[in-house]
């Protein structure tokens, strides 16, 4: 019985080391810079889809557009 009871009052004293050290520790990356991370990766995403649009919109859509209707309209 005094085995087990100095077994748990070891792990405990470890568990307790761990968390002072994870706790007191510096490392690891902050709240801010993760919010900033993901709002450039927004912003960066939505100019990336509107250049697309844009492409698409007045490039490639009427092109496309005129052939179909012209597929369509075939009087042979």
């Amino acid at each position: 019985m005094k085995n087990l009871m100095m077994k748990a009052h070891v792990k405990g004293m470890a568990f307790k080391q761990k968390s002072i050290k994870i706790l007191n520790s510096n490392k690891g990356e902050g709240f801010v810079d993760s919010a900033v991370k993901i709002l450039i990766s927004v912003v960066i995403g939505a100019l990336l889809l509107t250049g697309l649009y844009m492409l698409f919109q007045d490039t490639i859509l009427p092109t496309l557009q005129q052939r179909i209707q012209d597929m369509f309209n075939y009087n042979g």
